[in-house]
């Protein structure tokens, strides 16, 4: 199975299988999984089952998510009002009770208002997103009871009136809603931005690429949530005033 074959394949560096290897983080058994043959979701609720069941009996090692968009399903109609529109419920999948199965191990969460609430101004789209990504983090801790993480999320290029500024707001929105749920010991586990970039690689992004040192008020904006994160979990005090200091001069 290919599957296997990836999971036992050996890094051609280190020599170390990769169900082994420590560089790796986690597992995401689909990008965007979607099943519109059945829009009950329980078609896709057993295939994540059974693939992510197989997938932890050969690595036991790294966590496990399922690479979903976040939209609210079947089990859950009284969320449907979070979900960018009738079209989101229709996919056949269902936040909630894919991410509960008990291999998974932490939810994750996509985030393009651009491109899920298109008519809206950005105020518009900066409300949707902040609502979205709130619903999801309390999802997390008060019913999951496992971390949530926005493994992609961004803003397009390509919106009518887009400003480099208007990404970032959206940043802001997105770090401290992440940081207000981690200082209060919240699901919310992190945030990644669909897609950072190097010069010269240009040709292989798209219009939510980022070259982050380009512009200095983005760049300062990642680098100072990742700051901030570093001091919650720092427990010396040199350590977290030598980080505070760090942050304050950005």
């Amino acid at each position: 199975m290919l599957l296997q074959r990836i999971l036992t394949r050996k890094n051609s560096l280190s020599g170390v299988q990769y169900r082994d290897e420590p560089a790796i983080f986690a597992w995401e058994l689909m990008n965007e999984p979607r099943c519109l043959s059945d829009v009950s979701g329980q078609t896709l609720q057993a295939w994540i089952t059974e693939m992510a069941q197989f997938l932890k009996s050969i690595d036991g090692n790294h966590l496990l998510t399922v690479g979903h968009e976040g939209f609210y399903g079947p089990t859950t109609p009284e969320k449907f009002e979070v979900n960018p529109g009738d079209w989101a419920q229709a996919l056949g999948v269902d936040f909630m009770h894919n991410s509960a199965i008990e291999a998974i191990d932490f939810a994750s969460v996509h985030a393009y208002p651009d491109s899920w609430v298109p008519d809206k101004e950005l105020d518009g789209k900066l409300g949707y997103f902040s609502r979205w990504v709130k619903s999801h983090i309390e999802d997390g801790e008060q019913v999951l009871k496992k971390p949530v993480l926005f493994t992609e999320f961004g803003l397009s290029s390509l919106c009518k009136d887009y400003e480099a500024s208007h990404r970032d707001l959206l940043l802001k929105t997105m770090y401290d809603k992440i940081y207000e749920s981690a200082k209060e010991g919240g699901a919310g586990a992190g945030a990644m931005v669909w897609q950072f970039v190097l010069e010269g690689m240009e040709e292989y992004g798209d219009e939510f690429s980022i070259i982050p040192w380009q512009r200095q008020s983005t760049y300062n904006r990642i680098i100072e949530q990742s700051c901030r994160l570093q001091i919650l979990r720092r427990t010396e005090g040199e350590e977290k005033q030598s980080l505070s200091a760090a942050c304050a001069s950005l």
